[in-house]
């Protein structure tokens, strides 16, 4: 006999905090006993399986500590009179000296028996699930019976195909002879009934599974299959219907098989009006944690779950149909998402960058052709240079290069430094504190006196009023009266300069936001989809385990399918790893470049050679974070584009910085390219380390090879340590 005992313990959530204290610790004490009856063991019967985790994670709810058993009928392994009755009187007796709170009846069967022997129950309430067919005629209206009523629609499925596919002629509805199975063709053929005029149906109920499988190979076009449930078949052989006669089923047909529940949406079948096990099991749970908290049973209604529309989109594709035509709220699973709904947001992000990019740099060369406009007026026309001097937009201003001394200024000059025309006429810059770094303007004028130009110098001026003001100016050496002097054009660019803060604070933020969203979706895919994959790969080594015939053609699928979701599970590990990298975050800066050169060299078939030398320990995590990204972008480009087959990876201390360097030998590119012209992960490297205060420098020679290095100075990296 086949049954499995489970005792859980299930840890109360602390007791919510406008509860008294005293309450909520005696109610963490309080132990409750819950009995489950299935029909089938969960380990042969996904949809019990997947009712039986839904009641366990709706118990969870309660504020009690729950005891769980778990009990099983076996109907399907043991069907005949004499082995069932040993199997209810053993569990019968289990339970005359521990009586359960309260009992989870999931299945027809295990309802019928916990009606027929209630009185050796002693009155404990009793929930139902996974019921179809109706409530046995056993339970009256003042037993503390309740639950939820599974609706099974062959009819609802049966009118979404002939929606699907319009020319359809024939009807093939499949089945077993167990006993299970019978239940379930009752419904199907008396839901059929009405479409027998309309539609030719062939049932095939009695057939060994070969003859089966080979009826299914041949069946005549316009056909449609409608799988009710396999069991047993004529010869005897027991099935697991989703696991195993499902995969046979759809696999065989040469048209598309329809089903009944969710668990069967597998192996290729189309799908339905499906009956969602899960459901089920959480309204049980919910109802159970009601009477758990002491409603009575008589007085909650019985409810009917609601069947869902539910198809898979491989199915679709492969048989043609028109996901278009599917009934209003249908679930499609497995679909594959365009580009667009995989990288939407990075694609947005990138677009909006580009713009900001994109906006500032048309204001730059707008000021710049301004002011280029401004100087070509004034060598084009001596004769209109003072009243252009004077109503210039631009602070112009004339001075000695012999002793610095102005010799005059407009009014623009007047605005952006606050001294009068007046008040410097006869001074030097000097005289009035002009210029915050005098050694700026040392330079500035030796540089005027050596080239005989200046151009777009940046510097800073102090006001009259004591303000900070950043200006671009340039100068030009002149004769005035057969003297030498410095003509000097300036424009205040301070706003310029905020703006370009801003620009580059808001570049830094998105490509931290980016950072984060690929550490969040990588923790999601770990955490939670690689998990339940792993759940799935010990499941199915289980059911391969448990097959009759461990050498037979089920049991080869069945590790078939043990090794593709376990190469899945890889996958999903690697690329949860290449979006975050969970080395970097818990092991430091080299370890993280070296997991990942090893990585790399595994999967993309670039021979990686990595060495690192003085790289000290605790380096900041965004500094740490932004090397990183440097060595995936360069290796990555290197795989795209340079063709070679090998790249060395150097990560040190050098020269009072953290040094980074990748290298190839392959066919190179044209590095003299201007910034902006650049493929946008190299401006993506260049952009992180400007970010921290970084240097970055690329070279490349044609068939020669590429070398990209970055800079981190180590007072920087302490600054941000501090």
């Amino acid at each position: 006999m086949r049954r499995r005992a489970v005792a859980l313990i299930v840890v109360v959530i602390v007791a919510n905090f406008l509860l008294p204290l005293a309450s909520s610790q005696k109610l963490a004490r309080e132990v409750r006993r819950v009995l489950i009856v299935n029909d089938l063991d969960i380990v042969s019967s996904p949809g019990f399986a997947e009712a039986d985790q839904a009641i366990l994670t709706g118990l969870e709810k309660s504020p009690y500590r729950i005891e769980l058993n778990e009990e099983s009928l076996d109907v399907t392994l043991f069907p005949d009179r004499v082995s069932q009755d040993m199997i209810r009187e053993e569990i019968i007796q289990k339970y005359l000296t521990r009586k359960p709170d309260v009992i989870i009846a999931a299945g027809p069967e295990s309802l019928k028996f916990v009606a027929e022997r209630y009185d050796k129950f002693q009155g404990t309430p009793v929930i139902f699930c996974a019921i179809w067919g109706g409530i046995p005629d056993k339970i009256r209206d003042d037993m503390p019976f309740t639950g939820v009523l599974a609706q099974l629609h062959p009819e609802g499925t049966l009118n979404a195909a002939l929606r699907l596919l319009p020319g359809t002629k024939h009807v093939v509805v499949v089945g077993g002879v167990g006993n299970f199975d019978e239940g379930f063709e009752a419904i199907a053929q008396q839901s059929f009934r009405n479409y027998e005029s309309k539609l030719e149906f062939t049932y095939l109920f009695e057939l060994t599974m070969p003859a089966l499988l080979e009826r299914l190979k041949h069946l005549p076009k316009d056909t449609i299959v409608y799988h009710t449930a396999i069991s047993q078949d004529a010869a005897g052989d027991r099935f697991v219907d989703s696991a195993q006669s499902i995969p046979m089923v759809a696999s065989a047909a040469n048209a598309p098989v329809f089903v009944m529940d969710d668990v069967n949406l597998r192996a290729g079948t189309v799908g339905g009006d499906l009956v969602n096990w899960t459901d089920d099991g959480r309204i049980a749970a919910e109802m159970a944690v009601r009477v758990l908290n002491g409603e009575k049973p008589q007085d909650i209604p019985v409810v009917t779950s609601n069947p869902v529309y539910m198809f898979d989109w491989r199915a679709l594709k492969r048989w043609g149909i028109n996901e278009k035509k599917l009934p209003p709220g249908s679930i499609v699973l497995h679909r594959q998402p365009s580009f667009w709904e995989s990288y939407k947001q990075y694609v947005v992000a990138a677009i909006f960058l580009i713009l900001l990019q994109s906006a500032a740099i048309l204001g730059l060369l707008w000021q710049r052709a301004r002011r280029r406009k401004t100087e070509a007026e004034l060598i084009r026309s001596e004769e209109k240079f003072s009243k252009s001097f004077r109503q210039s937009p631009l602070a112009i201003s004339i001075a000695s290069t012999k002793d610095g001394r102005y010799i005059d200024v407009n009014q623009t000059f007047e605005q952006q430094t606050g001294w009068r025309r007046d008040e410097v006429i006869g001074r030097s810059p000097s005289d009035i504190d002009l210029w915050v770094d005098p050694d700026q303007r040392s330079l500035f004028t030796k540089q005027l006196l050596a080239e005989g130009n200046v151009r777009d110098s940046e510097v800073k001026i102090r006001r009259k009023d004591g303000q900070i003001r950043t200006l671009l100016g340039s100068a030009e050496l002149i004769e005035v009266n057969g003297k030498p002097c410095a003509l000097s054009v300036i424009a205040d660019i301070t706003e310029r300069k905020r703006a370009e803060q801003d620009l580059a604070t808001l570049s830094g933020r998105l490509m931290e936001a980016q950072d984060e969203e690929r550490k969040r979706i990588a923790r999601e895919i770990h955490d939670d989809y690689n998990q339940r994959v792993a759940m799935l790969t010990l499941n199915l080594e289980q059911l391969a385990e448990d097959v009759a015939d461990p050498s037979g053609e089920t049991s080869q699928k069945v590790y078939e399918l043990f090794d593709r979701v376990s190469e899945l599970g890889a996958d999903l590990h690697s690329l949860s790893h290449r979006l975050h990298s969970s080395t970097l975050e818990s092991l430091g800066l080299v370890a993280g470049v070296e997991a990942f050169c090893k990585e790399f060299t595994g999967q993309q078939g670039v021979h990686v050679d990595f060495v690192h030398e003085n790289v000290p320990r605790g380096v900041p995590e965004d500094a740490a974070l932004c090397m990183f990204r440097i060595t995936q972008e360069a290796l990555r480009n290197i795989k795209r584009h340079s063709g070679a087959n090998r790249a060395a990876v150097r990560l040190e201390q050098l020269d009072g910085s953290l040094h980074l360097s990748v290298s190839d030998c392959g066919r190179g590119f044209n590095s003299n390219k201007p910034s902006a012209e650049r493929g946008i992960g190299i401006r993506s490297m260049e952009e992180r380390l400007r970010l921290l205060g970084g240097k970055f420098e690329i070279q490349s020679w044609p068939m020669k090879g590429t070398r990209v290095d970055a800079w981190l100075p180590f007072d920087i990296l302490n600054q941000r340590a501090g």
